[in-house]
């Protein structure tokens, strides 16, 4: 697999980068969501937790990939902004909220 980032956008309200890639892939099948947030991670020097692949789209008969994703500065701007089921299903979890029992004098 040899990915190729065609496109950086810089967005700071959002506090994040647009990047838009392509995937070389002939003779093998289409790279797995995980290995492409992987490779994404690796060229841009961010945390999987911080990634979100918005979409994918294959070129039938070619083996080239094409895709967009949100690099975010941080889990907390992903968070943020991102709705959650786009989160769930980027495996981008939310911190689960426990009340604290009461204490008994």
């Amino acid at each position: 697999m040899k990915m190729e980032i065609s496109e950086k956008k810089v967005n700071p309200l959002l506090k994040r980068t647009e990047v838009r890639f392509t995937i070389d892939h002939k003779g093998a099948a289409t790279p797995t969501k995980g290995a492409v947030v992987e490779e994404i991670a690796k060229q841009m020097g961010a945390s999987k937790d911080c990634i979100v692949l918005d979409r994918m789209e294959s070129v039938f008969g070619n083996g080239i990939t094409n895709g967009y994703v949100k690099v975010y500065e941080s889990k907390d701007a992903a968070l943020e902004i991102e709705r959650e089921h786009i989160l769930k299903r980027n495996g981008i979890e939310k911190p689960q909220y426990v009340p604290e029992e009461p204490k008994e004098e």
